[in-house]
């Protein structure tokens, strides 16, 4: 009887760790995505000045310059889902501190599982710095000076006239612009621009990725390097120019060429 008894043990300890794989797979395996809340919440937060500092621990970011916004606010929309299974409920909250906007997510305990995204309307002439924990960043219609930088996550900038610096530690980055002054990095990924203005500065490096510049007709000073890769310059040099390209890739293809 008393082997019976401890043969019996194991076998419920199964049980149990058995059902806890399927809940722990239950939860996860659908992953929670924040384009799923069909309930967003939305306000407007006052804006002091012509700068603004958007500052998110983890959150998908879509910036958008428009002039249905008045001048001396922003509008901010939120999308969020999550669960957690053992712990405290998830929660999202938003600020503004000055001209920093304040954006935190906490979700954590037991087979948490979280996702947030924030569509920020900003007024046109303000220009935007962004700190984006882990997030993807998207970004349009800004006339002002853009900085944005991400540990995690691409970036995407279209139709922008300002400068640009564009930073991230794991992802790509993508511009379609006609800023005259376009600065990016990724550590990991790869880099495209697309530029309808002849630059006076492009400077645009990778770790680990491809490097691909498009610019106007024009003649350029160019500097092009790779560590492990291909270099395809078909742009007219001139060493003379005050337009300026700089592409260089640790591990990569890098190509500077004329936009068709």
């Amino acid at each position: 009887m008393a082997r019976t008894a401890s043969a019996s043990v194991p076998a419920r300890f199964a049980v149990v760790a058995g059902a806890v794989v399927v809940l722990v797979a239950g939860v996860t395996g659908c992953g929670a995505a924040a384009g799923d809340d069909r309930e967003p919440e939305r306000r407007s937060f006052p804006l002091q000045g012509s700068t603004l500092t958007v500052d998110s621990d983890d959150s998908a970011l879509e910036l958008v310059a428009t002039d249905a916004v008045p001048e001396g606010r922003i509008d901010v929309t939120r999308w969020f889902e999550g669960s957690v299974v053992v712990g405290e409920d998830p929660k999202v909250t938003w600020a503004m501190d000055g001209d920093r906007l304040v954006l935190r997510l906490k979700c954590s305990g037991f087979v948490a599982d979280c996702s947030a995204k924030h569509r920020i309307e900003v007024p046109r002439g303000v220009a935007v710095e962004v700190k984006d924990g882990d997030g993807s960043v998207r970004a349009r219609g800004f006339q002002e000076a853009l900085n944005i930088r991400t540990g995690d996550g691409s970036v995407r900038v279209d139709d922008a006239t300002g400068p640009l610096d564009l930073r991230t530690q794991d992802g790509s980055i993508r511009a379609d612009v006609t800023s005259r002054h376009v600065r990016t990095h990724t550590a990991d990924g790869s880099t495209r621009l697309e530029l309808g203005a002849v630059p006076d500065l492009v400077d645009s490096r990778s770790g680990d990725g491809s490097v691909t510049v498009s610019v106007p007709r024009a003649s350029y000073r160019v500097s092009a390097d790779t560590g492990d890769g291909a270099v395809d310059v078909s742009v007219p040099r001139d060493d003379s120019s005050r337009h300026v390209v700089s592409a260089r890739t640790g591990d990569g293809k890098v190509t500077v060429r004329t936009a068709n």
